[in-house]
């Protein structure tokens, strides 16, 4: 199975950054990603959806040939990763309790915020996870359902005065609660990072899920020996249910390649 490709899934663009920073991680390892831009976004839809959507995405990467699955989204993560596990038994790693410690070993008074899709929220994993580590915590959550179709409308949305009067008017919400770390609960919200940053404020530490999912990607495919023993540059293929020619640019200018090949399928027929 060292052979076999990380297969990573999104909703959409979002999982990109995730992708990003595996792919510097793990330059050697083949790696499938799967962008589901047709039902994005997953946020809105109820559990038996969502676990429907990512069962089909799990199957799309398995058959083709995915060793291990990153599950770049925080709403499956949140919402299906119990009927992941009980329908697969390669390795899958999700985003949620790992970013949890890494926003509980940042905040310094233990004031943490949240955002994520209304799904994510209201499933209070990011919740659950915090207070598993400290019962002291106190969590402050806000759904934030209009950033991720700003996120994947195209950049000039990514650093707009719009995306910033939307920022503003959910981050009503943190008024007064004096967190000092805030959990950008979704993989789409760090393409939104400078509104979000000067919205929020500059005290606030921000934590993604990016590098951290990467870090532990690693990590887990060492200790299980999956990791590819050649040391030849890994292949990248990269899959959308939407449009190419809107996914392509975005994926560029997200990952920073060019030329990178992208395909369309549909994983729900």
């Amino acid at each position: 199975m060292t052979e076999g490709k990380i297969g990573v899934f999104d909703s959409g663009i979002g999982g990109l950054t995730v992708l990003k920073e595996i792919i510097k991680h793990l330059p050697y390892e083949d790696i499938i990603y799967f962008g589901d831009g047709k039902r994005t976004p997953y946020g809105g839809k109820s559990k038996e959806t969502i676990e429907l959507f990512a069962l089909q995405s799990m199957k799309f990467l398995t058959q083709k040939g995915a060793k291990a699955v990153v599950i770049a989204c925080n709403t499956v993560s949140s919402n299906a990763m119990d009927v992941i596990n009980a329908n697969y038994s390669l390795p899958v790693i999700g985003v949620i309790s790992t970013t949890a410690e890494l926003a509980f070993s940042e905040s310094k008074n233990k004031k943490i915020g949240v955002i994520g899709t209304k799904a994510t929220v209201e499933s209070r994993s990011y919740e659950k996870a915090l207070k598993a580590l400290d019962t002291s915590i106190t969590v402050f959550q806000k759904s934030c359902p209009l950033f991720v179709p700003l996120a994947e409308e195209g950049i000039e949305w990514w650093d707009d005065e719009i995306t910033e009067m939307v920022a503003k008017r959910y981050f009503n919400s943190f008024s007064n609660t004096d967190i000092d770390t805030l959990i950008l609960g979704c993989t789409h919200y760090p393409l939104l990072k400078e509104v979000i940053r000067r919205t929020i404020g500059k005290g606030v530490n921000l934590v993604d899920s990016a590098l951290i999912t990467a870090s532990q990607t690693k990590e887990i495919l060492g200790k299980m020996k999956l990791l590819k023993t050649q040391k030849a540059k890994g292949s990248l293929e990269v899959f959308t249910s939407d449009s190419i020619e809107r996914f392509m640019p975005l994926c560029t200018a997200i990952l920073g390649i060019n030329n990178i090949n992208i395909q369309k399928c549909d994983v729900g027929e």
